[in-house]
């Protein structure tokens, strides 16, 4: 395990903070007047989710995590629980809870490959694409006219999250989400 001093706890960092793994979200070095420099720090805890504001000081330090990543598919969301398998050990199945993962399974459909983030062994948080291609299973029909709303209109995806989406998109098409934003960026196939 490596031990970072306080101006290498940066971003994308995984830490070990009271013996709990957060990954660092932002950090920001900075001095106040005649003081030693402070690193402000906002991290998140990989298993909750919470996110703390977190200042190390000069002489501070923090162990980084030793995790691993593996590779998953994502397989079905059920009862309040989002579940799991091993690429290549479809034995090997875990789940999260599905508050925890929400945000990132109404982007996935069933068997879609995402990296599973793991600590001591133990799953500890999800990464999907930032982009991922889904169909439109539900779109509302145009009405000659419609442009007051920007263009725009609300649609039901394959997995069944809602985006708003150009008014020429039909039920039927592909199109691909920013997963981190929830946008609409283009449309990959027509109907």
């Amino acid at each position: 395990m490596a031990t970072l001093s306080y101006n290498e706890i940066l971003p994308k960092t995984i830490i070990l903070y009271n013996n709990e793994p957060y990954e660092v979200l932002s950090s920001h070095i900075f001095r106040m007047q005649m003081r030693k420099p402070v690193n402000q720090t906002r991290l998140r805890h990989l298993v909750s989710g919470k996110v703390l504001e977190i200042s190390f000081h000069q002489n501070e330090s923090a162990e980084e995590a030793e995790v691993s990543r593996m590779e998953a598919q994502y397989l079905y969301t059920n009862r309040g629980e989002s579940w799991f398998a091993e690429a290549g050990n479809p034995k090997n199945r875990f789940k999260f809870a599905e508050e925890a993962v929400h945000d990132q399974v109404r982007w996935l459909a069933p068997n879609a490959v995402v990296e599973v983030v793991t600590h001591d062994d133990e799953p500890l948080s999800i990464k999907i694409p930032v982009k991922v291609d889904l169909t439109v299973v539900e779109a509302p029909p145009n009405v000659k006219g419609d442009t007051a709303t920007g263009g725009m209109k609300p649609v039901k995806l394959a997995t069944g999250a809602s985006v708003n989406v150009p008014l020429f998109i039909n039920t039927g098409d592909v199109i691909r989400i920013n997963t981190d934003t929830g946008d609409y960026t283009e449309r990959v196939s027509k109907a």
